[in-house]
């Protein structure tokens, strides 16, 4: 990258820089813009290429300042940037976080990011009626953010207090106003369910894997069920007051597990949205997420979100899998896909500003401390914790290391203070209490058998600390001492190497702790449960060669300078951007939502309509009900749903309406679910046929070879027994072997070995087809899918019913695998062979049309007909003759005269499809059925 000076050519830069969000487009050296970038990776690489040169030019500028065309002065970037005492005192930060004013070097901001947390990061206190003062909390998510220059950042969350009269809120608002704050207003009630309650009593903890809290603790805080509701409930007031304050263009940045709900909210309010979602804590195994009573609801809420985020990668392979298993849906290197659309999910590590730190060990009060505490520790090693008093943070396992490594080492009593700084958090409550008394009464022990009349070995403080002292206590530090038992990052460590530049202290640092993966190379990773491990490690620290010290702390300093706070929040913006534009390019390849009115217009205007529907997922309850239990196979099997019996009922016995269930089950499932309905069945993907009155026919020649069953069997059998809860079904013409109950990510790898058998087996050299479902593998005679089933069954309800005015509707609605989805275009009208098939993002209208490939005959009208000769090719014995075909030569009277805009044909849940419309769900078919029978 070349070396950039001027003004002129640091805006070029930032031009580039905007341009390439923009447009995708490659942005070399030359400011050409013609190279179209291949991959995301390349456009992320480049962006983050240009975003560290601009940086480089603005660092060579710092005390300087730029002249520009007309001779005027303008201010350097870093004349913006606040001292470390302003930055400290909260004075300066709030004019970063308001981006009130904008540089006369640069163009104006073109994106706003909304950034949505639990708590704003300023904290209010009521002086008045109207008067309140407002102070700048810096905090890690504060500190993170206050380096973004590229975005109009404004703030939204709660103020941390309750305000119920008008002059109050209203007062509040305006002063927040000033901030770039916009707050969100939460009763107390609401807050002790939703916050004290559902986020801290029932997320936290499991989140860091200490499980959920036993029936006596619930009921001190109502019922688990009322802190969801609560948590649900204050998630939809935080997307009230994001839609309240979007524009057009904006990025919402939601934050943390308070938030989970919120993308899913944001989304149904408006669907092109940029919504980002960051979780700042451990995300749990599935094995321990899947306790959480409502875990399905929570992780689907997420998944509405463009892009998830975790600090580590363990974290986001922890949320794919809980995807996987608990929601069964595909997980993929990018993330998590659902039916086409894709989440993203990675692992954006945080950082700290670094730089606040490096350049607090040369301000006149840290070098006083400093000096303070080399005078007061003088001849000893001093070993530093810093943690908040929180049982996730191991401070009494860390004690008793201590203890340990007294014993075992007598000769470093004297020479060793170990310096522990336990900041007090929810003091209310009796969990924190006891661990409070446990902490002192282990510290009072320690001091007390191994401490002398002039020195005690572990100086504990319960309280906080000044933010120069503790600059100064980080850097004659000799070994920190981080023992979380489950962390998200853990900054701490970062803020000590980047205050070690002179000592080069060693880090030991917890492997649970989410920073082991970015400075486990320099760090003495160690399991803080084990005793005997982390007092050999804190022996090894303090006895370490000078050389190897060095090269640890090197290795741990250039990550914690390079891989800042303002990099992590400008990769995900980056990748966010990126996904959008990724996710407007798969919305093409999707069917546009059925338009309910419409279909239902052309319907009543018809006089001979004919309705094909599926059976599971189509007319089936959801799998998900209350009343149904997912790991028992009797109650799962596939039920009408109970409100389509009385609309299926008065569809079926109108006289100008023909009902067709087609379904891959077998017919006495379909005998079960249908017998008192005026119904045709077709079961077996249309093999078998049932008619009007209830009587089966076969659609099937009779020389079809079945001898392959027996054999594909015994494989079904052996792999059924190998995997649990998994089973197989044998049908008459196929079988099927389920997974859907069994582990996701077994059951994917016991089928691919399955069809390794199957394919040098027992198949090898039949006249078969192996279908692959979401989670099944079935083995059907070749040639039958539910497209060629069709036109037999046509033929036979023209027969039976004697048709004698031509079918002028169809409606074909069904949750079917891509091998039956020749159903969708049976109907479809010819086109001529110069006209291209369309794409799916030109499928609003409905008269759009696809190439057919069937051999229904077109008539005149541009319609299609069906020869009355082919309803005539049924045997005496209920059996379809072999020599049955749809052809379009045959003669007689049109009984298909099918307009193109009289055609829907609809995929239910499947937004990867040929069909022409999509449906989200079966809730969707039940209120489109009820309507049409109405």
């Amino acid at each position: 990258m070349q070396k950039l000076n001027s003004s002129d050519e640091i805006s070029i830069l930032e031009h580039d820089l905007a341009e390439l969000k923009k447009s995708n487009r490659l942005v070399d050296d030359n400011n050409n813009t013609s190279t179209i970038l291949k991959t995301r990776l390349e456009r992320l690489l480049k962006e983050r290429e240009l975003r560290k040169s601009l940086k480089s030019c603005n660092d060579q500028d710092v005390n300087s300042n730029i002249v520009d065309d007309q001779n005027q002065i303008i201010t350097p970037l870093t004349d913006n940037l606040p001292t470390e005492e302003e930055l400290v005192k909260g004075l300066k930060a709030s004019k970063l976080i308001t981006n009130e004013s904008e540089r006369e070097d640069r163009s104006p901001f073109k994106q706003r990011l909304l950034v949505v947390a639990n708590r704003l990061p300023v904290s209010a206190v009521r002086k008045g009626d109207a008067s309140w003062q407002l102070e700048v909390t810096v905090g890690g998510l504060v500190s993170a953010l206050l380096g973004i220059t590229d975005f109009e950042a404004k703030w939204i969350g709660w103020a941390g207090v309750t305000v119920r009269d008008e002059i109050g809120r209203k007062s509040l608002t305006e002063a927040l106003a000033e901030k770039r704050c916009v707050p969100v207003f939460l009763d107390e009630n609401l807050v002790n369910l939703y916050y004290n309650g559902y986020c801290n009593n029932i997320l936290w903890p499991l989140f860091h894997y200490l499980g959920l809290p036993q029936e006596d603790s619930l009921a001190t805080i109502w019922s688990f069920q009322s802190q969801f509701e609560a948590y649900k409930k204050a998630n939809q007031l935080f997307a009230d007051v994001v839609k309240e304050h979007y524009q057009d263009g904006d990025i919402v940045w939601c934050h943390d597990y308070h938030l989970m709900f919120l993308p899913k909210c944001l989304k149904e309010q408006n669907e092109n949205i940029k919504v980002g979602w960051f979780l700042h804590t451990p995300f749990p195994s599935s094995e321990i997420y899947r306790t959480m009573p409502s875990r399905s609801e929570l992780l689907i809420a997420v998944l509405a979100a463009d892009v998830v985020g975790f600090h580590t990668y363990d974290y986001a392979r922890h949320f794919v899998s809980a995807c996987t298993r608990i929601l069964g849906l595909e997980g993929t290197p990018e993330g998590v896909e659902d039916q086409g659309r894709l989440t993203r999910v990675a692992a954006f590590p945080i950082g700290i500003d670094s730089d606040r730190f490096v350049k607090a060990i040369e301000l006149p009060q840290v070098k006083n401390h400093i000096k303070e505490f080399q005078e007061r520790f003088d001849g000893r090693k001093v070993m530093l914790g810093v943690d908040r008093l929180d049982m996730i943070k191991g401070i009494p396992q860390k004690l008793l290391a201590f203890e340990k490594f007294l014993e075992d080492n007598p000769n470093w009593q004297d020479k060793v203070v170990f310096v522990q700084i336990a900041v007090p958090t929810r003091t209310d409550v009796l969990e924190y209490q006891k661990l409070t008394c446990q902490v002192h009464e282990i510290v009072g022990r320690i001091n007390g058998r191994f401490g002398t009349l002039t020195t005690v070995p572990i100086h504990h403080l319960d309280r906080s600390f000044d933010y120069h002292a503790l600059c100064a206590l980080y850097a004659i530090t000799d070994v920190a001492l981080i023992t979380s038992l489950r962390d998200g990052m853990n900054l701490v460590s970062y803020e000590f190497v980047a205050c070690q530049a002179s000592k080069k202290g060693a880090l030991i640092l917890s492997e649970f702790a989410g920073a082991a993966q970015s400075l486990g190379a320099g760090a003495i990773l160690v399991n803080p449960w084990n005793v005997t491990e982390v007092a050999f490690a804190i022996a090894y620290a303090l006895n370490m060669p000078s050389e190897e010290r060095e090269k640890r702390h090197h290795h741990n300093y250039v990550h914690v300078t390079t891989h800042t706070s303002q990099e992590w929040a400008e990769t995900f913006i980056s990748e966010l951007n990126d996904m959008v534009v990724e996710a407007q390019l798969r919305t093409t390849q999707i069917p546009p939502l059925l338009q309910t009115e419409h279909t239902i217009e052309r319907y009543m205007r018809s006089n001979n309509r004919l309705l094909i529907l599926g059976f599971n997922v189509t007319l089936t309850e959801p799998v998900n009900a209350p009343d149904r239990r997912v790991d028992q196979f009797k109650e799962m099997e596939s039920k009408l749903h109970p409100e389509l019996k009385e609309p299926l009922k008065r569809l079926c016995n109108d006289p100008k309406t023909t009902v067709v269930v087609l379904s891959g089950s077998h017919r006495s499932v379909l005998d079960k679910n249908f017998d008192e309905y005026n119904v045709w069945l077709a079961a077996e993907h249309g093999v078998f046929v049932r008619t009007g009155n209830k009587k089966w026919l076969q659609n099937l020649s009779d020389n079809i070879n079945m001898d392959w069953v027996e054999s594909v069997k015994h494989v079904f059998e052996y792999f059924t027994e190998r995997t649990p809860r998994s089973y197989f079904e044998l049908r008459e013409t196929s079988i099927v072997w389920n997974y859907k109950y069994a582990d996701i990510e077994f059951g994917r790898l016991q089928a691919k070995d399955m069809l390794q058998h199957l394919w040098t087996g027992p198949i090898s050299n039949a006249s078969v087809e192996v279908v692959q479902g979401g989670r099944s593998v079935e083995v059907r005679a070749h040639g039958v899918t539910k497209g060629a089933g069709i036109s037999g069954i046509l033929g036979q309800v023209i027969h039976d019913k004697n048709m004698k005015d031509p079918i002028d509707y169809v409606l074909c609605v069904g949750h079917f695998l891509p091998k039956d989805e020749d159903i969708y275009t049976f109907f479809e009208p010819e086109l001529p062979a110069a006209t291209p098939t369309p794409t799916h993002s030109s499928l609003g209208s409905p008269g759009n049309e696809f190439s057919p490939n069937h051999s229904a005959r077109r008539t005149g009208s541009g319609g299609y007909s069906v020869s009355a000769s082919d309803s005539e090719d049924w045997g005496s014995n209920g059996k379809r003759s072999s020599n049955t075909t749809m052809d379009a030569h045959n003669k007689g009277p049109s009984v298909l005269d099918l307009q193109g805009d009289n055609y829907f044909s609809c995929a239910v849940g499947r937004k990867r499809s040929t069909a022409r419309y999509l449906l989200n769900s079966s809730a969707d078919v039940v209120t489109l059925l009820k309507k049409l029978a109405d």
